[in-house]
């Protein structure tokens, strides 16, 4: 791990392994759903593989932008995911899905911006972050802030408005993450999550929903809660437990036939551990694992301090959605609704992964060592096809 080149492959490598596991669990979780709907089994696992195709189009363009590109649009990406966050909101464009109106229809495909603005929002605290940082080593008097907090809060504030709490964390999660990296006073840190917590808590005792969900979180199987809001975390654990050691085996959950709501999507989790035990729900644990160790040793090595908070980042935002993800799955936590980075089914989401990490890509192979060890890599390739090649 302490040569350079080990960071750039550790993101590579297991983000490789989990795109192609996710497409293998959403076309087990989802056949019997898309039969159901579509006439085909391959349906939903279809136009996965076809979004993850664009995300990889678009995490190569990513790569090759420019770092001053970068910086200039994290200057505008503020503006840029406050408006496709306020799209939802517009009669005749916005959708409801499961009681949050965070969603937009267009020519028939669906697609959900506030995966989109946690790019924006990351470029953007970067960019802040890094201007802070510029001003404070130069003696200039600079008051973070009254510069993040009203971009924060107002993001945060659009997203609420589509009542989509679970998004709202792992935004919340996302600036802190980063706040907290960028060295506050652990006072003002304290504060702010106490404000945060505060409004979260607000929003959980003004939604019954929501109450439900954390009385189920105790005793998901009891009769109260069990044909309610117990019902997803009692068969998810259910699911997990009955996987063993070592699966059921690939496509013979039974949890699949409408037992578990959102199997191919929330709870994919869930489907590993039935289908693949315990040794798959660990082996999904490690390439996540390395992959988030490999993205902030990237963060480290960053030559600018733009790259390095924007990496950094990255990183918070995978850490907290897989964080909550698996809280939900394993009944740590209520069930709170958001993706397993690039594992579940949903093309936003996957697509937003995939740019994320294309962009921390781009940040390693603007590292001198790597981009010369990658170099020389591929000469000595070149001359050993050479030297092997039929005179």
């Amino acid at each position: 791990m302490k040569k350079p080149l080990a960071s750039f492959y550790g993101v590579l490598i297991p983000a490789g392994f989990l795109g192609v596991l996710g497409l293998i669990m959403v076309f087990s979780a989802s056949s019997v759903k898309s039969l159901q709907q579509s006439g085909t089994s391959i349906g939903i696992v279809g136009r996965q593989a076809l979004l993850f195709l664009v995300g990889l189009i678009l995490a190569f363009l990513i790569i090759r932008l420019p770092l001053r590109i970068l910086e200039r649009v994290g200057r505008l990406s503020i503006l840029l995911s406050a408006f496709i966050l306020a799209l939802p909101q517009i009669p005749g464009l916005g959708k409801e899905v499961n009681g949050n109106r965070n969603w937009i229809e267009i020519a028939g495909f669906t697609f959900q911006p506030s995966e989109f603005a946690k790019v924006g929002f990351i470029l953007w605290i970067a960019s802040v972050l890094h201007r802070f940082e510029s001003k404070k080593l130069r003696g200039e008097v600079n008051d973070l802030a009254k510069e993040i907090i009203p971009g924060i809060v107002l993001i945060i504030g659009l997203i609420l408005i589509g009542e989509d709490l679970g998004t709202a964390i792992v935004f919340a999660a996302i600036a802190s993450g980063l706040i907290f990296i960028a060295g506050i006073p652990l006072r003002w840190f304290a504060l702010g999550l106490a404000g945060v917590f505060s409004l979260m808590l607000v929003a959980v005792l003004t939604e019954p929903d929501r109450m439900y969900r954390i009385k189920a979180l105790f005793d998901p199987f009891s009769d109260e809660n069990y044909q309610n809001a117990g019902w997803q975390p009692a068969h998810s654990i259910m699911g997990l437990a009955s996987g063993g050691i070592f699966g059921s085996g690939l496509g013979a959950r039974k949890q699949k036939w409408g037992n578990l709501a959102e199997a191919h999507t929330d709870f994919i989790f869930a489907v590993i551990g039935e289908e693949m035990g315990l040794l798959g729900t660990l082996t999904v644990l490690f390439l996540l694992g390395f992959l988030l160790l490999s993205i902030f040793r990237i963060s480290l090595r960053a030559k600018s301090l733009f790259e390095r908070y924007l990496a950094a980042g990255i990183g918070v935002w995978f850490l907290a959605q897989i964080g909550i993800n698996i809280g939900s799955v394993t009944g740590v936590i209520p069930v709170i609704g958001v993706t397993l980075p690039l594992i579940s089914y949903g093309g936003s989401s996957l697509i937003a992964n995939l740019v994320g990490l294309g962009l921390v890509i781009g940040i390693a192979l603007r590292d001198p060592k790597v981009h010369s060890e990658l170099a020389a890599r591929a000469k000595a390739l070149t001359k050993a096809q050479r030297s092997i090649a039929p005179q």
